[in-house]
């Protein structure tokens, strides 16, 4: 254990929460989870700059916050929820300029966030609906973690990913595949 997290279990006052990682933990934990974390950012943001942008706030925000995990997947569910709600806050600005996908072709074949057909039908659905599958589908998660991650009862996590579903069955049709 490292000296801050001594001192912050021990109650010293004096200690700031954002000494609660060492810089090589931090780095460990950008290393496990900045796929991931891109790649939510990307469904919302869907530009590099502005996804970059908000990665580097998502793990700004967890070195601020000094959050201490259970595991791994709260470590993930954690990046995941705060990755989302940055996003949907730097969209909600009057300023915010909606950068169409179909402007930005040349991200479409970029190896580095996997692409595809399928990533590109969920890039474009509602942004209620985008986290909910992409954590469905992409993470592995199910409706009841999503539900807890999110902050919303159950049944509107399944209503999203039944009104998703449907969406991209419309919009993919037989390369639509479900689990």
């Amino acid at each position: 254990m490292t000296p801050a997290i001594v001192l912050l279990v021990k109650g010293d006052s004096a200690m700031p929460k954002h000494l609660l990682y060492t810089d090589k933990e931090i780095a460990g934990i950008y290393e496990r989870h900045k796929t991931t974390v891109y790649r939510v950012c990307f469904a919302y943001m869907k530009n590099p700059a502005d996804t970059e942008d908000t990665v580097q706030d998502t793990f700004f925000q967890l070195i601020k916050a000094g959050t201490a995990f259970e595991n791994d997947e709260h470590e993930k569910a954690w990046l995941i929820r705060t990755a989302s709600n940055l996003c949907k806050n730097k969209l909600r600005h009057w300023w915010r300029k909606r950068v169409s996908w179909e402007d930005q072709e040349e991200l479409r074949g970029n190896e580095n966030i996997g692409i595809d057909e399928t990533l590109t039908a969920v890039m474009e659905l509602p942004n209620k609906y985008k986290t909910p599958i992409y954590m469905y589908y992409y993470e592995g998660y199910d409706s009841a973690e999503i539900s807890r991650i999110l902050g919303k009862p159950p049944s509107t996590v399944r209503n999203y990913l039944y009104e998703a579903r449907k969406i991209l069955r419309d919009r993919l049709g037989d390369d639509f595949c479900e689990r």
